[in-house]
């Protein structure tokens, strides 16, 4: 297709620090779990009796998957199930980026002026995706191969998890296609892959009991390349599926691309009512017209977050009962000497990340509404701009913040209920989850900041994200040197429950929060609107 070169090489120089965070990056930690694996669990009766918890445990299947076998490589593509999820996501947003997000501002119609066929911005937007997935996979591979593993699930294991980047990679290609907005198509996309997410989970959970739902697992993609079993026994249908569903949903939108109108999506944008009511008066009013269902759906999702993560509570238990060398390995993520403990801490850690998620996007929603000139249309207006700007950030704050203590209280009445003790574990939990708030704060905070001071590279706050993913999930374990942990504001934060907690930390990070929300609404005062 006519320019489909020249854009992969646009969209490269544009990524060129973005992708390497996620392809290369992000293979490391199952390399890393081989590592921690084996040194836990040397021998293969240790490893048989993990195996054998983990696998009757709702909890962990729910989190992981399913688990068959009990050898090293076994239990790391196991281990490794919630990073398959995390490959689609990043390879969905990456699609979207340079899709729909560019029509919407207006470059795709730039582009197209020129000897540019109608399909090459997203057929390129796609190879760049799916070759950032080939990296994952050679560098998943080459790891763990290096550590000994068996060649062939080592090579089936990259396949499957290069494949998951893929088959999101073209979720994302047709969600770009059904909006007119960046944000409701990357809004589609994710919610596609929590549902696919919450099928295998609800299949694989009914399957342990032989119950009659098993099959939902057959209609999540998620599901099946989490029943490929690389280094047991493997199964060639899931990757096949795969692949077929890559390459339907792949011609589909490139399909749709062809046949719909530049800055218009399959389906219809639906009309508002011809007069605002009273509540769209003022920037917080409408700040929460725009964000109301964004709010809704994070608060559902971490009450599911919730559930799941206090439902392993039990499995944790029942697993230091019989291993006590659990510790070892939970003691390495942080926190005290009581296994649930550090499970929790994890947990906890985990969620804050996610809720930090939310955050960004919260925040860059500044970003969105300059880029589509709805932010020029409200600053003609009597509304000042920090008081515009404070609306969204007043969501990107406090939402976030609601959403983990959801999420805690949550956990923390389903661990309590599974362990009888729920006057310990509520609170406990909550606190943990609060005490997340601090660090969520920076991160949207740092997006505020770029939105101030360069608009242009405002969406740069993923990256920062996905270097504080990187941190939580694989720099203990790859036990990286502590001024590296350092970079992310999580690092600082006292793995509660069970650890000892001082103010100072809370205290730092919020004056820091509170520096980058005033420094970037200063500058976005002083600038032109709009610079996008």
């Amino acid at each position: 297709m006519t320019g489909t070169g020249s854009l992969i090489r646009l969209i490269l120089r544009r990524d060129r620090f973005l992708l390497p965070l996620w392809a290369v990056l992000l293979p490391l930690v199952p390399v890393g779990y081989a590592s921690s694996l084996r040194a836990l669990f040397p021998t293969a009766a240790e490893r048989a009796g993990y195996a054998r918890v983990s696998a009757d445990s709702a909890g962990f299947v729910a989190l992981l998957g399913p688990l068959h076998g009990s050898s090293l490589g076994d239990l790391v593509a196991w281990r490794s199930g919630f990073l398959l999820v995390l490959a689609g996501l990043f390879s969905l947003l990456t699609v979207i980026r340079h899709t729909r997000t560019d029509e919407e501002l207006g470059r795709t119609e730039l582009i197209g002026a020129g000897a540019v066929s109608r399909p090459a911005g997203l057929v390129a937007a796609l190879l760049v995706a799916l070759g950032a997935n080939v990296v994952l996979a050679v560098i998943v591979m080459g790891g763990l191969i290096g550590l000994g593993l068996p060649v062939a699930g080592s090579v089936l294991f990259g396949v499957s998890f290069g494949l998951a980047g893929w088959a999101f990679a073209a979720v994302g290609a047709v969600s770009a296609q059904l909006s007119s907005s960046a944000r409701t198509a990357r809004s589609i996309a994710i919610i596609g892959l929590g549902a696919t997410f919450v099928l295998r989970m609800a299949g694989d959970v009914d399957a342990l009991g032989g119950g009659a739902l098993s099959w939902l697992t057959w209609v999540s993609p998620v599901g099946w390349i989490q029943h490929v079993f690389p280094y047991g026994p493997s199964a060639l249908l899931p990757l096949f599926l795969a692949l077929a569903f890559t390459v339907a949903a792949g011609l589909a939108a490139v399909a749709m691309v062809s046949r719909r109108d530049i800055g218009e999506g399959v389906l219809p944008a639906r009309p508002g009512t011809p007069t605002a009511g009273a509540a769209l008066s003022g920037p917080i009013g409408l700040a929460w017209r725009l964000h109301r269902g964004m709010l809704i759906g994070w608060l559902a999702g971490f009450a599911v977050l919730g559930l799941v993560f206090g439902g392993v509570a039990k499995s944790i238990a029942d697993l230091a009962d019989e291993n006590s060398s659990l510790s070892e390995i939970l003691g390495r993520l942080g926190g005290s000497t009581a296994a649930v403990d550090q499970y929790f801490a994890t947990a906890l850690g985990m969620m804050g990340l996610i809720a930090a998620a939310y955050a960004v996007q919260a925040a860059l929603r500044l970003h969105d509404e300059e880029g589509t000139g709805h932010a020029e249309a409200v600053l003609a207006t009597r509304t000042g701009r920090v008081r515009w700007a404070a609306g969204h950030l007043m969501f990107s704050l406090f939402g976030p913040a609601a959403a983990l203590l959801v999420g805690g209280a949550v956990c923390g009445l389903v661990a309590g209920l599974a362990l009888d003790n729920v006057g310990r574990e509520v609170p406990a939990l909550l606190g943990g989850a609060a005490a997340q708030i601090p660090a969520v704060w920076v991160l949207a905070t740092l997006a505020v900041l770029l939105f101030g001071v360069l608009p242009r590279q405002a969406p740069a706050a993923w990256g920062a994200l996905a270097v504080c993913f990187f941190l939580l999930i694989g720099g203990a374990i790859l036990q990286l040197n502590h001024w590296i942990m350092d970079l992310s504001p999580f690092t600082h934060i006292p793995h509660l429950p069970g650890a000892a907690a001082t103010p100072l930390p809370f205290v730092v990070l919020t004056a820091l929060a509170v520096v980058l929300a005033a420094a970037g609404l200063t500058a976005f005062r002083r600038r032109d609107v709009p610079a996008i």
